[in-house]
């Protein structure tokens, strides 16, 4: 690939050494924390100075969030690690879990999302036709529809063509592509935005059709103010013409609000054009830098009316934060959609709340196993499983279905790996196939099913995706593109190593016990 000496770079120049540290957001945030942590040990030693008139309401509390921990809706698993510290750190446990149920830090926040989402579930329509005709084949996938239309606005679309990317380097060539064909309207949604190759090139796009007129919207998350971009970074978007935000910047509060992350990957153009799947916007998703051997991550493109869902999931996070009023979803999901109606099956593009109750992206992928007759062929970077996701891919497994799972040969997180190992065994001996990819690091989230279905997108197999991040896939029934995910999962598996029952026994040590204690807390992870 030639190398570009011109790509746009908006980072200024950075202190150096102590001088750069004791500057720095991170330093001082760090600060802000440790004294507000200071005041929560020092409260709870005068507490304990004063043991002789508050150990019967600690022990009244306790038990009190005790009996609300049985009664919640909280995952099992989650249960369990909450016993755990409430058993070790009795006042402590109760007051974390009080503190963290309570939604302190993000009560406004929760209703800002219900509004949003009131607000815009009917700006699109289902179309009775395309229901009935999804209906009539008994794939179930008209019952998802229903289901995911209690949740917010996710119609399943017809005259939708789909394109596949096996490799990150495959979609960022499109995307430039179609960001050079923008004439209205450019909106984006990433989890991770670096400062490289790859967005000195979007953002040189980005620039100009911001000059000559066009819309363009960028949206990352906070995440990013603490690792990859200066903090200030949106205001200097903003002075090149392009409006950008950032979701949920670190501020010095402590907060359980942090869990909440942006973790979607969103890029839709006119209305006519949209892009979903793993790949964020820095060097190592196509492969320019290496970062844990070689990185293998897939996309879709999507063309045609399903593109609107898209805008609309864009759209719904962008005026979190401004509160604007419905004639910013109407101005922009009034633009005409192309249609295409040579291309086969139905789309369904769907994004996950975790502030809504709904475990959306979880009952998508046991919907799928539940409904599998042949097989299901998975690709995820993690594996941290919860009780419902491990029993429905045994039972698929048990049942005669072929499960297949890839998995990452090279780890980007040891701890992460580690606790992916300890649902080997169960898997491996209920007739999963689990298979890590020896080249490098798998960061794709896939399921394909059957020959039929398939779905690509944001989600990982872990608490924090299915749990905590706000998160976005396309759900797709009989496109042509499936038969492509399909020889990509079989491309991907002939360069992967099987786990056994004997490699599982001889697992490093330092993998078994790192899962072993880790699983104790892998809901909170």
């Amino acid at each position: 690939m030639e190398t570009n000496d011109n790509v746009v770079m908006l980072a200024k120049p950075v202190r150096k050494g102590i001088t750069k540290i004791l500057f720095s957001r991170v330093f001082i945030i760090g600060i802000l924390l440790v004294l507000q942590i200071a005041f929560f040990v020092a409260a709870y030693v005068w507490f304990y100075d004063n043991v002789h008139i508050f150990l019967h309401l600690q022990w009244i509390f306790t038990f009190v969030m005790i009996i609300y921990l049985f009664n919640s809706k909280m995952d099992s698993s989650a249960k369990l690690t909450w016993m755990l510290i409430i058993a070790l750190v009795p006042i402590v446990g109760a007051l974390l879990l009080f503190w963290t149920q309570s939604n302190i830090g993000h009560r406004k926040e929760i209703n800002m999302v219900k509004k949003q989402i009131d607000d815009s579930k009917e700006m699109l329509d289902q179309s009775e036709k395309v229901f009935k005709e999804v209906e009539r084949d008994g794939s179930g996938s008209d019952d998802l529809c229903k289901y995911l239309n209690k949740t917010g606005c996710f119609p399943l679309y017809d005259k939708s063509e789909v394109t596949y990317f096996p490799l990150g380097e495959d979609k960022f060539e499109a995307m430039l592509k179609e960001l050079e064909k923008a004439k209205k309207f450019i909106f984006m949604e990433y989890f991770i935005v670096e400062e490289g190759y790859m967005w000195g090139r979007i953002l040189d796009i980005l620039i100009r059709k911001a000059e000559a007129g066009v819309e363009v919207r960028v949206m990352y998350d906070g995440m990013c103010e603490m690792s990859t971009l200066p903090t200030d970074y949106w205001k200097r978007l903003e002075k090149k013409g392009i409006h950008a935000r950032a979701f949920s910047p670190i501020m010095p509060i402590v907060s359980s609000h942090y869990n909440y992350r942006d973790h979607r990957k969103i890029l839709s153009i006119d209305g006519k054009v949209a892009f979903n799947g793993g790949v964020n916007l820095a060097d190592e998703y196509i492969n320019r830098i290496e970062r844990f051997g070689h990185w293998k991550d897939t996309a879709v493109m999507i063309k045609g009316p399903a593109v609107q869902s898209l805008t609309l999931m864009f759209l719904q996070m962008w005026n979190l934060r401004s509160g604007d009023s419905t004639e910013d979803y109407k101005k922009w999901l009034s633009e005409p959609v192309n249609e295409y109606p040579d291309a086969k099956g139905y789309v369904m593009p769907y994004c996950d709340n975790p502030l809504d109750g709904y475990k959306v992206g979880e009952a998508v992928y046991i919907d799928i196993l539940y409904r599998s007759t042949d097989y299901v062929h998975i690709m995820t970077p993690y594996l941290i499983l919860d009780g419902e996701l491990e029993t429905a891919l045994r039972f698929a497994a048990q049942r005669g279905v072929d499960v297949k799972i890839i998995m990452p040969g090279i780890p980007d997180k040891a701890f992460a790996y580690s606790l992916a190992k300890t649902h080997y065994k169960n898997l491996v001996e209920a007739g999963v196939k689990i298979y890590e990819y020896t080249p490098g690091f798998v960061h794709a989230k896939v399921f394909v099913s059957d020959d039929i279905k398939a779905v690509v997108g944001t989600i990982n197999l872990d608490y924090r995706s299915l749990y905590h991040h706000f998160e976005c896939a396309t759900y797709m029934y009989k496109t042509d593109c499936i038969p492509a995910i399909e020889k990509d999962f079989q491309d991907t598996l002939s360069k992967c190593r099987e786990v056994s029952v004997e490699s599982i026994k001889s697992e490093k040590l330092s993998y078994k016990i790192m899962g072993t204690l880790g699983k104790m807390i892998s809901p909170l992870i």
